[in-house]
């Protein structure tokens, strides 16, 4: 994995860019804003209640076999 960039590095790296683009008459281009990661609890969530519904319609159709079989 890439090591990260210190936020002062960073920070020098835009400065850089942003006195070239003076010098150079291009403005810099805009930083990219970081995006936000989606938190792996909710895929958690999601798994699990899908096994839940599962497991219901199991026991479900458990329970309508056992009373078939009881006529």
């Amino acid at each position: 994995m890439a090591k990260k960039k210190s936020k002062l590095a960073k920070r020098a790296a835009e400065l850089e860019a942003a006195v070239a683009g003076l010098f150079s008459g291009k403005p810099a281009a805009p930083a990219k804003k970081k995006k936000r990661k989606k938190s792996k609890k909710a895929k958690v969530v999601k798994a699990v209640k899908k096994t839940v519904k599962k497991a219901k319609k199991a026991v479900k159709k458990a329970v309508k076999k056992a009373k078939r079989k009881k006529k």
